[in-house]
């Protein structure tokens, strides 16, 4: 699933490409959303709260009366989304059977593929969709008072398994499998260490850091060594020597997903419980 990052990262290119332009053509390829017409609106602004994606349009449009005030559309990529930018006219570069959303301008045309978790509601109710979540790591009001809320929530079931906190939206809002192996590395404690075990405004700050820094990226890198195989401390590097001491680095299942998801971690450098 991609990170909070990749989500806002993929946002801004979305916004960029359509904000200010008219909707020539709209298409949501969902048996709920078939009837949805968002021709004629313009698009506003698109956004990201954690790992939900946000296409804001302007009022009116082609349906009439009906259609008046601010509209959005909400997506979520999960494991296989994505949003792919093209120049009008050019060839899709995904298949047709996977395109879920189309949104056509004079500039650009924006593919939703394999999204998920797709509705349109009034912009003014919009936060009903993700009223749930842990404070937004990437959030514009990232302030203080996020920091408490995020700590509050961090530490509120103290025998939880640090690695599981830190992958509920709940608790936080855009870490994912990557930053969950190295916020847990780089605070020296394994991923099943027990939050009471864990600096948790530390754990927060850190989050918020990593996600910061990588949010205009497209290479994602935690360890600040950009050279390829360098960029990050344990994610992925199962069985291969840690870039601080050598050891190898192990990997194990973390959590009841299907599929199941690993955490990756040096048994050297990181003190805690090990699976």
């Amino acid at each position: 699933m991609p990170e909070g990052d990749t989500v806002f990262r993929t946002a801004h290119a979305l916004d960029a490409a359509l904000a200010g332009s008219v909707l020539l053509g709209a298409e949501i390829r969902h048996p709920r959303l078939a009837t949805v017409d968002l021709t004629g609106r313009t698009v506003l602004s698109a956004g990201s709260v954690g790992k939900h994606l946000f296409i804001h349009f302007s009022g009116g449009g082609a349906s009439g009366s009906d259609d008046v005030g601010d509209i959005s559309l909400h997506s979520h990529l999960r494991m296989d989304g994505s949003w792919r930018i093209g120049a009008p006219g050019a060839r899709w570069r995904a298949p047709g059977h996977q395109v879920r959303v189309v949104l056509s301008t004079t500039r650009a045309v924006a593919l939703g593929v394999l999204v998920h978790d797709l509705a349109v509601v009034r912009t003014a109710r919009e936060g009903e969709l993700v009223r749930h979540l842990g404070p937004d790591l990437l959030g514009a009001g990232w302030d203080e008072d996020s920091v408490a809320e995020a700590v509050l929530r961090l530490t509120a079931e103290p025998a939880r398994e640090i690695g599981a906190a830190l992958l509920d939206q709940t608790v936080l809002a855009g870490v994912g499998n990557v930053y969950r192996s190295e916020v847990c590395f780089l605070l020296g404690v394994t991923p099943w260490t027990p939050v009471s075990a864990v600096d948790a405004e530390q754990a927060v700050r850190l989050c918020r850091k990593l996600l910061l820094r990588n949010a205009t990226r497209t290479v994602r890198i935690t360890t600040g060594d950009s050279a390829p195989g360098r960029q990050l401390w344990v994610y992925r590097r199962g069985g291969r020597p840690c870039l601080r001491c050598g050891s190898p680095v192990r990997s194990a299942e973390q959590g009841r997903e299907i599929p199941p998801r690993f955490a990756w971690f040096c048994p050297r450098c990181q003190s805690g419980p090990q699976p």
